[in-house]
Protein backbone atom coordinates (compact mmCIF):
# COMPACT_ATOMS: atom_id res chain seq x y z
CA UNK A 1 0.00 0.00 0.00
CA UNK A 2 2.54 2.52 0.75
CA UNK A 3 4.27 2.15 -2.58
CA UNK A 4 0.90 3.28 -4.14
CA UNK A 5 1.06 7.38 -5.49
CA UNK A 6 -1.34 9.30 -3.70
CA UNK A 7 -2.61 10.93 -6.65
CA UNK A 8 -3.62 7.83 -8.47
CA UNK A 9 -6.54 7.48 -5.91
CA UNK A 10 -8.41 10.32 -7.64
CA UNK A 11 -9.07 7.36 -10.62
CA UNK A 12 -10.48 5.18 -7.91
CA UNK A 13 -13.31 7.52 -7.40
CA UNK A 14 -15.65 6.37 -10.10
CA UNK A 15 -15.09 2.76 -8.30
CA UNK A 16 -15.89 3.94 -5.27
CA UNK A 17 -19.08 5.56 -5.79
CA UNK A 18 -20.13 2.35 -7.64
CA UNK A 19 -19.48 0.78 -4.47
CA UNK A 20 -21.71 2.69 -2.20
CA UNK A 21 -24.44 2.10 -5.27
CA UNK A 22 -24.19 -1.19 -5.20
CA UNK A 23 -24.38 -1.27 -1.48
CA UNK A 24 -27.81 0.95 -1.76
CA UNK A 25 -29.27 -1.72 -4.23
CA UNK A 26 -28.96 -4.57 -1.63
CA UNK A 27 -32.53 -5.40 -0.87
CA UNK A 28 -35.09 -7.94 -1.48
CA UNK A 29 -34.50 -10.35 -4.82
CA UNK A 30 -30.83 -8.96 -5.16
CA UNK A 31 -30.44 -9.39 -1.63
CA UNK A 32 -31.39 -12.95 -1.91
CA UNK A 33 -29.52 -13.59 -4.85
CA UNK A 34 -26.42 -12.05 -3.19
CA UNK A 35 -26.84 -14.83 0.00
CA UNK A 36 -26.33 -17.76 -1.96
CA UNK A 37 -22.82 -19.62 -1.46
CA UNK A 38 -20.91 -19.80 -4.66
CA UNK A 39 -21.78 -22.87 -6.97
CA UNK A 40 -18.17 -24.02 -6.90
CA UNK A 41 -15.81 -22.76 -3.83
CA UNK A 42 -12.17 -21.41 -4.77
CA UNK A 43 -9.12 -22.61 -3.30
CA UNK A 44 -7.43 -21.81 -1.41
CA UNK A 45 -10.06 -19.05 -0.33
CA UNK A 46 -10.06 -18.45 3.12
CA UNK A 47 -8.78 -14.46 3.73
CA UNK A 48 -5.92 -15.09 1.14
CA UNK A 49 -6.18 -16.31 -2.01
CA UNK A 50 -3.50 -18.33 -4.80
CA UNK A 51 -3.12 -14.96 -6.42
CA UNK A 52 -2.37 -13.25 -3.24
CA UNK A 53 0.20 -15.23 -2.28
CA UNK A 54 1.30 -15.49 -5.98
CA UNK A 55 2.11 -11.31 -5.35
CA UNK A 56 3.68 -11.74 -2.34
CA UNK A 57 6.02 -14.63 -3.31
CA UNK A 58 7.16 -12.45 -5.91
CA UNK A 59 7.80 -9.19 -3.93
CA UNK A 60 9.66 -11.50 -1.12
CA UNK A 61 11.75 -13.28 -4.00
CA UNK A 62 12.98 -9.69 -5.24
CA UNK A 63 13.41 -8.70 -1.69
CA UNK A 64 11.06 -5.99 -2.32
CA UNK A 65 9.43 -3.51 1.04
CA UNK A 66 7.69 -4.37 2.93
CA UNK A 67 6.76 -7.45 2.19
CA UNK A 68 10.90 -9.14 2.41
CA UNK A 69 10.78 -7.59 6.30
CA UNK A 70 7.42 -9.25 6.57
CA UNK A 71 8.18 -12.32 5.55
CA UNK A 72 11.97 -12.15 7.40
CA UNK A 73 9.40 -11.01 10.58
CA UNK A 74 7.47 -14.61 10.38
CA UNK A 75 9.95 -16.47 9.92
CA UNK A 76 12.07 -15.54 12.79
CA UNK A 77 8.81 -15.92 15.00
CA UNK A 78 8.09 -19.02 16.96
CA UNK A 79 5.45 -19.69 15.17
CA UNK A 80 7.32 -20.78 11.80
CA UNK A 81 9.70 -22.95 13.81
CA UNK A 82 10.32 -26.31 12.28
CA UNK A 83 11.19 -27.84 15.88
CA UNK A 84 7.67 -26.64 17.31
CA UNK A 85 5.82 -29.71 19.51
CA UNK A 86 2.18 -29.60 18.69
CA UNK A 87 0.00 -29.48 22.37
CA UNK A 88 -3.95 -30.92 21.30
CA UNK A 89 -5.79 -31.91 23.73
CA UNK A 90 -9.57 -34.22 24.12
CA UNK A 91 -11.06 -30.99 25.19
CA UNK A 92 -10.26 -27.47 25.52
CA UNK A 93 -11.64 -25.54 28.19
CA UNK A 94 -12.02 -21.88 28.51
CA UNK A 95 -13.38 -19.37 31.58
CA UNK A 96 -13.61 -16.13 31.09
CA UNK A 97 -10.06 -14.41 30.17
CA UNK A 98 -8.52 -17.32 30.12
CA UNK A 99 -9.17 -18.43 33.38
CA UNK A 100 -9.13 -21.42 33.54
CA UNK A 101 -6.53 -21.35 31.03
CA UNK A 102 -6.57 -25.34 29.89
CA UNK A 103 -4.74 -25.46 26.43
CA UNK A 104 -6.69 -22.23 25.18
CA UNK A 105 -3.17 -20.40 24.32
CA UNK A 106 -2.06 -24.52 22.97
CA UNK A 107 -5.00 -24.29 20.99
CA UNK A 108 -4.53 -20.34 19.20
CA UNK A 109 -0.92 -20.77 18.60
CA UNK A 110 -1.08 -24.07 17.28
CA UNK A 111 -3.99 -23.20 14.80
CA UNK A 112 -1.35 -19.98 13.85
CA UNK A 113 1.47 -21.50 13.89
CA UNK A 114 -0.14 -24.24 11.20
CA UNK A 115 -1.21 -21.11 8.98
CA UNK A 116 2.17 -19.54 9.31
CA UNK A 117 3.79 -22.99 8.10
CA UNK A 118 1.49 -23.02 5.57
CA UNK A 119 2.59 -19.35 4.06
CA UNK A 120 6.34 -20.00 4.60
CA UNK A 121 5.82 -23.51 2.56
CA UNK A 122 4.24 -21.48 0.06
CA UNK A 123 6.79 -18.75 0.12
CA UNK A 124 9.59 -20.41 0.00
CA UNK A 125 8.60 -23.95 -1.25
CA UNK A 126 10.42 -25.84 1.63
CA UNK A 127 8.73 -29.11 1.51
CA UNK A 128 9.90 -29.08 5.53
CA UNK A 129 7.37 -26.09 6.11
CA UNK A 130 4.56 -27.97 4.54
CA UNK A 131 4.94 -31.13 6.93
CA UNK A 132 5.08 -29.51 10.19
CA UNK A 133 2.22 -27.58 9.25
CA UNK A 134 0.45 -31.09 8.35
CA UNK A 135 1.80 -32.49 11.99
CA UNK A 136 0.09 -29.95 13.85
CA UNK A 137 -3.16 -30.29 12.13
CA UNK A 138 -2.96 -34.23 12.20
CA UNK A 139 -2.02 -33.63 16.04
CA UNK A 140 -5.38 -31.89 16.61
CA UNK A 141 -7.48 -33.37 14.66
CA UNK A 142 -7.07 -37.05 16.15
CA UNK A 143 -7.89 -35.61 19.58
CA UNK A 144 -9.66 -32.59 20.09
CA UNK A 145 -13.84 -33.21 20.82
CA UNK A 146 -15.03 -30.37 22.27
CA UNK A 147 -14.89 -26.78 23.95
CA UNK A 148 -16.08 -26.11 27.48
CA UNK A 149 -16.85 -23.57 29.95
CA UNK A 150 -17.90 -19.69 29.47
CA UNK A 151 -15.29 -18.24 26.64
CA UNK A 152 -15.91 -21.42 24.50
CA UNK A 153 -17.64 -19.55 21.26
CA UNK A 154 -14.46 -17.15 21.28
CA UNK A 155 -12.13 -19.39 21.73
CA UNK A 156 -13.15 -21.69 18.80
CA UNK A 157 -14.30 -18.40 17.01
CA UNK A 158 -10.41 -17.81 17.18
CA UNK A 159 -9.32 -20.99 16.74
CA UNK A 160 -11.10 -21.67 14.08
CA UNK A 161 -10.43 -18.37 11.86
CA UNK A 162 -6.89 -20.01 11.59
CA UNK A 163 -7.20 -23.49 11.05
CA UNK A 164 -9.03 -23.13 7.42
CA UNK A 165 -6.48 -20.87 6.10
CA UNK A 166 -3.46 -23.11 6.56
CA UNK A 167 -5.60 -26.04 5.66
CA UNK A 168 -6.75 -24.41 2.09
CA UNK A 169 -2.96 -23.78 1.78
CA UNK A 170 -1.86 -26.70 2.22
CA UNK A 171 -4.60 -28.89 0.50
CA UNK A 172 -4.98 -27.14 -2.33
CA UNK A 173 -1.34 -26.47 -2.92
CA UNK A 174 0.69 -29.31 -1.59
CA UNK A 175 0.50 -33.22 -2.11
CA UNK A 176 1.47 -34.56 0.94
CA UNK A 177 -1.87 -34.36 3.20
CA UNK A 178 -3.06 -37.95 3.07
CA UNK A 179 -7.02 -38.15 2.27
CA UNK A 180 -7.58 -39.82 5.13
CA UNK A 181 -5.91 -37.19 7.15
CA UNK A 182 -7.62 -34.42 4.97
CA UNK A 183 -11.05 -36.10 6.15
CA UNK A 184 -10.28 -36.05 9.70
CA UNK A 185 -9.02 -32.42 9.93
CA UNK A 186 -12.43 -31.73 8.21
CA UNK A 187 -14.49 -33.96 10.63
CA UNK A 188 -12.82 -32.30 13.52
CA UNK A 189 -13.74 -28.57 12.08
CA UNK A 190 -17.27 -30.04 11.53
CA UNK A 191 -17.65 -31.57 14.73
CA UNK A 192 -15.48 -29.91 17.42
CA UNK A 193 -15.83 -25.96 15.53
CA UNK A 194 -18.97 -25.61 13.76
CA UNK A 195 -21.45 -25.99 16.25
CA UNK A 196 -19.72 -23.83 18.26
CA UNK A 197 -19.36 -20.68 16.11
CA UNK A 198 -23.16 -21.00 14.14
CA UNK A 199 -25.55 -20.37 16.28
CA UNK A 200 -23.80 -17.13 16.75
CA UNK A 201 -23.51 -14.37 19.80
CA UNK A 202 -25.62 -11.71 21.55
CA UNK A 203 -22.21 -11.08 23.84
CA UNK A 204 -20.01 -8.16 22.21
CA UNK A 205 -19.67 -7.84 18.94
CA UNK A 206 -16.52 -8.90 18.63
CA UNK A 207 -17.66 -12.62 20.03
CA UNK A 208 -20.48 -12.93 16.47
CA UNK A 209 -18.03 -11.18 14.63
CA UNK A 210 -14.94 -13.92 15.55
CA UNK A 211 -17.25 -16.52 15.61
CA UNK A 212 -18.82 -15.59 12.10
CA UNK A 213 -15.36 -15.12 10.65
CA UNK A 214 -14.19 -19.11 11.82
CA UNK A 215 -18.06 -20.57 10.43
CA UNK A 216 -17.41 -18.74 6.80
CA UNK A 217 -13.91 -20.34 6.13
CA UNK A 218 -15.07 -23.60 7.73
CA UNK A 219 -17.88 -23.36 5.84
CA UNK A 220 -15.43 -23.07 2.69
CA UNK A 221 -12.88 -25.65 3.58
CA UNK A 222 -16.08 -27.91 3.63
CA UNK A 223 -17.61 -27.05 0.67
CA UNK A 224 -20.63 -26.54 3.10
CA UNK A 225 -23.26 -24.28 1.22
CA UNK A 226 -25.74 -24.06 3.82
CA UNK A 227 -23.16 -23.15 6.47
CA UNK A 228 -21.50 -20.67 4.54
CA UNK A 229 -25.05 -18.80 3.94
CA UNK A 230 -25.87 -19.15 7.54
CA UNK A 231 -22.21 -17.13 8.41
CA UNK A 232 -23.45 -14.41 5.78
CA UNK A 233 -26.81 -14.32 6.94
CA UNK A 234 -24.83 -13.68 10.65
CA UNK A 235 -22.52 -11.11 9.24
CA UNK A 236 -25.40 -9.35 7.51
CA UNK A 237 -27.19 -8.73 11.06
CA UNK A 238 -24.20 -7.97 13.15
CA UNK A 239 -22.31 -5.36 11.35
CA UNK A 240 -24.89 -2.79 11.27
CA UNK A 241 -25.34 -3.27 14.79
CA UNK A 242 -21.42 -3.31 15.61
CA UNK A 243 -20.96 0.21 13.44
CA UNK A 244 -23.00 2.93 13.64
CA UNK A 245 -23.59 5.74 10.61
CA UNK A 246 -25.56 8.98 10.92
CA UNK A 247 -27.67 7.73 8.34
CA UNK A 248 -28.69 4.70 10.79
CA UNK A 249 -30.52 7.63 12.98
CA UNK A 250 -30.55 8.37 16.59
CA UNK A 251 -29.66 5.00 17.61
CA UNK A 252 -27.28 2.40 16.79
CA UNK A 253 -29.16 -0.50 14.85
CA UNK A 254 -29.42 -3.67 16.86
CA UNK A 255 -28.43 -7.29 15.69
CA UNK A 256 -31.93 -9.74 15.43
CA UNK A 257 -33.10 -11.30 18.35
CA UNK A 258 -30.34 -9.54 20.69
CA UNK A 259 -33.22 -8.07 22.79
CA UNK A 260 -32.42 -4.63 22.53
CA UNK A 261 -35.50 -2.71 22.34
CA UNK A 262 -35.02 0.53 24.41
CA UNK A 263 -32.48 3.34 24.52
CA UNK A 264 -31.48 2.78 27.73
CA UNK A 265 -30.60 -1.10 26.73
CA UNK A 266 -28.58 0.00 23.89
CA UNK A 267 -26.63 2.66 25.49
CA UNK A 268 -25.74 0.32 28.05
CA UNK A 269 -25.07 -2.16 25.14
CA UNK A 270 -23.05 0.63 23.48
CA UNK A 271 -20.43 0.87 27.09
CA UNK A 272 -23.05 4.02 28.26
CA UNK A 273 -21.99 6.39 25.00
CA UNK A 274 -24.92 8.59 24.04
CA UNK A 275 -23.04 10.34 21.54
CA UNK A 276 -23.46 8.47 18.06
CA UNK A 277 -21.17 9.43 15.10
CA UNK A 278 -19.62 7.70 11.94
CA UNK A 279 -17.40 4.72 12.83
CA UNK A 280 -18.35 4.57 16.43
CA UNK A 281 -18.20 0.85 17.19
CA UNK A 282 -19.94 -0.76 19.79
CA UNK A 283 -16.62 -1.79 21.74
CA UNK A 284 -14.91 1.86 21.04
CA UNK A 285 -15.72 3.07 24.85
CA UNK A 286 -14.49 -0.34 26.34
CA UNK A 287 -10.97 -0.52 24.37
CA UNK A 288 -9.33 -0.51 20.77
CA UNK A 289 -7.91 -4.00 21.21
CA UNK A 290 -11.75 -5.63 21.22
CA UNK A 291 -12.83 -3.20 18.67
CA UNK A 292 -9.71 -4.81 16.60
CA UNK A 293 -11.31 -7.98 17.05
CA UNK A 294 -14.37 -6.97 15.38
CA UNK A 295 -12.76 -4.65 12.52
CA UNK A 296 -10.75 -7.46 11.81
CA UNK A 297 -13.28 -10.30 11.24
CA UNK A 298 -15.10 -7.86 9.67
CA UNK A 299 -12.42 -7.53 7.09
CA UNK A 300 -11.69 -11.32 6.86
CA UNK A 301 -15.17 -12.15 6.27
CA UNK A 302 -15.64 -9.80 3.08
CA UNK A 303 -12.10 -10.90 2.10
CA UNK A 304 -13.03 -14.26 1.77
CA UNK A 305 -16.57 -13.56 0.25
CA UNK A 306 -14.24 -11.76 -2.33
CA UNK A 307 -12.41 -14.20 -2.97
CA UNK A 308 -15.40 -16.94 -3.22
CA UNK A 309 -16.77 -14.24 -6.07
CA UNK A 310 -19.60 -12.64 -3.74
CA UNK A 311 -18.31 -9.36 -2.53
CA UNK A 312 -19.58 -8.47 0.66
CA UNK A 313 -17.65 -5.29 0.92
CA UNK A 314 -19.61 -2.87 -1.19
CA UNK A 315 -21.94 -3.84 1.66
CA UNK A 316 -19.97 -2.96 4.61
CA UNK A 317 -17.71 -0.36 3.30
CA UNK A 318 -19.13 2.94 4.36
CA UNK A 319 -19.33 1.12 8.13
CA UNK A 320 -15.67 -0.45 8.15
CA UNK A 321 -13.95 2.39 6.19
CA UNK A 322 -15.36 5.13 8.64
CA UNK A 323 -14.67 2.91 11.83
CA UNK A 324 -10.65 2.01 11.14
CA UNK A 325 -10.52 6.04 10.15
CA UNK A 326 -12.25 6.59 13.20
CA UNK A 327 -10.23 4.38 15.25
CA UNK A 328 -6.86 5.19 13.24
CA UNK A 329 -7.21 8.88 14.41
CA UNK A 330 -7.52 8.42 18.21
CA UNK A 331 -4.77 5.34 17.63
CA UNK A 332 -2.73 7.57 16.62
CA UNK A 333 -2.59 9.89 19.41
CA UNK A 334 -5.31 12.74 18.79
CA UNK A 335 -7.05 13.20 22.52
CA UNK A 336 -10.48 12.60 22.71
CA UNK A 337 -13.58 15.13 23.10
CA UNK A 338 -15.33 15.34 26.46
CA UNK A 339 -18.33 13.15 24.56
CA UNK A 340 -16.55 10.49 23.26
CA UNK A 341 -16.26 8.20 25.78
CA UNK A 342 -15.94 10.27 28.52
CA UNK A 343 -12.96 12.41 27.25
CA UNK A 344 -10.99 8.85 28.13
CA UNK A 345 -9.96 6.16 25.38
CA UNK A 346 -8.06 2.99 26.00
CA UNK A 347 -6.06 2.70 22.91
CA UNK A 348 -4.19 -0.93 21.90
CA UNK A 349 -5.96 -1.57 17.88
CA UNK A 350 -3.41 -4.41 17.25
CA UNK A 351 -2.21 -5.56 13.82
CA UNK A 352 -5.66 -5.59 12.66
CA UNK A 353 -5.87 -2.20 9.21
CA UNK A 354 -3.99 -4.35 6.25
CA UNK A 355 -6.85 -6.15 5.22
CA UNK A 356 -9.63 -3.32 5.23
CA UNK A 357 -6.99 -0.43 3.78
CA UNK A 358 -6.05 -2.90 0.81
CA UNK A 359 -9.69 -3.51 0.12
CA UNK A 360 -11.29 -0.52 0.68
CA UNK A 361 -8.34 2.16 -0.46
CA UNK A 362 -6.06 0.43 -2.74
CA UNK A 363 -8.43 -1.60 -4.53
CA UNK A 364 -12.01 0.69 -4.29
CA UNK A 365 -10.82 3.82 -3.97
CA UNK A 366 -11.77 4.82 -0.62
CA UNK A 367 -9.75 8.08 1.29
CA UNK A 368 -8.00 6.39 4.37
CA UNK A 369 -5.87 8.70 5.60
CA UNK A 370 -5.59 8.33 9.09
CA UNK A 371 -6.09 4.01 8.41
CA UNK A 372 -2.97 4.29 5.94
CA UNK A 373 -0.37 6.43 8.22
CA UNK A 374 -1.21 4.02 11.34
CA UNK A 375 -0.85 1.19 9.07
CA UNK A 376 2.49 2.35 7.66
CA UNK A 377 3.61 3.31 10.91
CA UNK A 378 2.91 -0.47 12.13
CA UNK A 379 4.61 -2.36 9.37
CA UNK A 380 5.27 -5.16 9.25
CA UNK A 381 1.96 -6.04 10.95
CA UNK A 382 3.08 -9.23 12.79
CA UNK A 383 0.18 -11.64 15.16
CA UNK A 384 -2.06 -10.97 17.91
CA UNK A 385 -1.31 -14.09 19.11
CA UNK A 386 -5.37 -14.47 18.91
CA UNK A 387 -5.88 -15.20 15.16
CA UNK A 388 -4.24 -12.11 13.18
CA UNK A 389 -1.18 -13.17 11.79
CA UNK A 390 1.29 -11.64 9.16
CA UNK A 391 -0.92 -9.48 6.96
CA UNK A 392 1.75 -6.89 5.83
CA UNK A 393 2.76 -10.21 4.44
CA UNK A 394 -0.26 -11.23 2.47
CA UNK A 395 -2.08 -8.15 1.73
CA UNK A 396 -0.24 -4.99 1.20
CA UNK A 397 -1.47 -2.80 -1.77
CA UNK A 398 -1.90 -6.63 -3.03
CA UNK A 399 -4.03 -5.77 -5.88
CA UNK A 400 -4.91 -9.58 -6.58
Amino acid sequence: MSLRRRPRRALFAVPALLAALLASLVTGPAAERAAAAPAAFTHPGVTVSRGQLDFARAKVEAGAQPWKGAFDQMMASKYASLTRAPRPRAVVECGSYSNPNNGCTDEREDAIAAYTLSLAWYLTRDDRYARKSIEIMDAWSGVIKDHTNTNAPLQTGWAGSSWPKAAEIIRYTHTGWPQDRVDRFKTMLRTAYLPEVAGGSHSNGNWELSMTEAALGIAVFLEDRAAYDRAVATFRGRVPAYIYLTSDGTLPKTAPGSGLDTREKIVRYWQGQTTFVNGLTQETCRDFTHTGYGLSAIGHIAETSRIQGQDLYPEVAERLRHALGLQAKYELGEAPPAWLCGGTLHRGLGPVTEVGLNALSDRLGYPMSNTRTLTERGRPAGSNNLFVAWETLTHAANPS
